[in-house]
């Protein structure tokens, strides 16, 4: 019953940290537009949030994986985030753009903390026997963000401002703190050793201060593993380039808005129609869940690609909305499969570091989409949205070129009395 209280609560702290972080990029964007007129700064204040995240991410991972209460990390990361949209939207008109895209750039290294920061910390909530219906939950609540967040910009922007939008996903950031602030301590070396040995586990535990490898040696070892292990490096690999098609298709959303309705709060309702299709599509997935979650990140590439090229050509809000359902039937199982990948593939002593590393270089390559969406999409909108169609067709072509060779042993298939090494790499077999 404890359990199930834990896993509320840190359900409760997911839903309102990631629908903050969704909210907080249209309406920053929506924002930059109100205030400057310009596409390329408002796409410069969303690419600086999101592209330092590729700093971030293994700085934070390894600090969360070190640390005996990363509950308490996470909501200080929580509350730094908040405070660096607050600086954003109180000096936006006042002071250079430059230097609040640099503010946007500071806070953006925490943008992993709303994302595989809480993730990695569901094992320490769920437990091994409820891990499973607890990341079904836990994707789910990444669908849920991505509805709610894109929706509720919109709407506030549109009927108070878009000052009100991000006032609303700063608020939102902020009422997770609680909960991260009460997520579960480490368990302790002796702890960790009881309850191997309780599972039938004879191998001997190291002591937790013994097996601590330098921090500058920790900042690499996510990416080490996500590099070593061929499951984990396509699943990475194909998202991230997938993700850089979504900051395309993010940036364009409020434009395509504008040419079809006149009014850019439209577009970001598309965004929305997106995240309830995707909602929809992983609500069916979690009822039977693929044998191969893998498979399934390659075949959501291609119907973002088809909706993606369908809004180029959307000459009516109609065909704009079945574009984004489109785009959504692939990008929520994707997510979905990926986390599914990352669970069963990473190495427990470095879940957080996998974890935090993958995400951040996926919003570091949505910064790099959004980024370049906005100097296309002042030119031609369907031409950037193209663009964004052949990225996510490059992903499904990294896919099929990244993975493990046939007949290939992997980490995850060896059998389990063999440990795992920092590197990803069962111990005593060579690197």
């Amino acid at each position: 019953m404890k359990s199930r209280y834990r896993l509320a609560g840190y359900l409760a702290g997911t839903v309102a940290a990631r629908t903050g972080d969704d909210t907080s990029g249209p309406a920053l964007l929506l924002l930059g537009l109100s205030a400057t007129g310009s596409v390329t700064v408002a796409s410069s204040l969303l690419a600086g949030l999101t592209i330092s995240s590729a700093v971030g991410g293994p700085v934070f991972g390894a600090l969360l994986d070190r640390s005996p209460r990363p509950g308490r990390m996470l909501a200080g990361a929580l509350a730094a985030y908040a405070a660096g949209l607050l600086v954003i939207l109180l000096a936006l008109g006042h002071v250079p753009t430059p230097v609040l895209v640099g503010v946007a750039v500071l806070a953006g290294v925490l943008g992993p903390a709303l994302t595989g920061g809480w993730t990695a910390q569901l094992p320490l909530v769920a437990g091994k026997a409820d891990l499973r219906r607890g990341s079904a939950l836990d994707g789910l609540t990444y669908n849920v963000a991505s509805l709610g967040g894109p929706a509720l910009a919109g709407a506030l922007a549109t009927a108070a401002g878009a000052p009100a939008a991000v006032a609303v996903s700063i608020g939102l950031v902020l009422l997770a703190v609680p909960a991260a602030w009460t997520l579960p301590a480490r368990p302790s070396a002796r702890e960790d050793a009881k309850g191997a040995s309780e599972a039938g586990d004879a191998r001997e535990r190291p002591e937790r201060g013994a097996e601590r490898e330098p921090l500058w040696r920790d900042l690499t070892a996510g990416l080490s593993v996500i590099t070593r292990h061929p499951r984990l490096r396509r699943a990475t690999l194909t998202t991230t380039v997938s993700f850089a098609g979504a900051g395309v298709l993010t940036v364009c959303a409020p434009l395509l808005g504008t040419r079809l309705t006149g009014e850019s709060g439209y577009g970001t309702l598309l965004l929305s129609a997106l995240a309830a299709s995707a909602l929809v599509a992983n609500m069916v997935l979690a009822r039977r869940p693929p044998a191969v979650p893998d498979r399934v990140i390659l075949l959501g590439t291609l119907p973002i690609a088809a909706g993606s090229a369908l809004a180029a050509a959307a000459g009516s809000p109609a065909t704009a909305v079945v574009a984004a359902v489109l785009a959504g039937l692939g990008q929520g199982p994707q997510l979905i499969a990926v986390l599914a990948v990352r669970h069963r593939d990473a190495p427990e002593r470095l879940r957080g570091q996998v974890f935090t590393t993958a995400a951040s270089l996926k919003i570091s390559a949505f910064a790099v989409g959004s980024a370049v969406a906005g100097p296309l999409a002042e030119h031609s909108v369907p031409a950037a949205l193209l663009t964004g169609a052949g990225v996510q067709l490059l992903a499904a072509l990294v896919y099929l070129l990244s993975g493990p060779r046939s007949g290939q042993q992997l980490p995850g298939d060896r059998p389990h009395g063999l440990l795992v090494g920092p590197s990803g790499v069962a111990a005593g077999q060579p690197e």
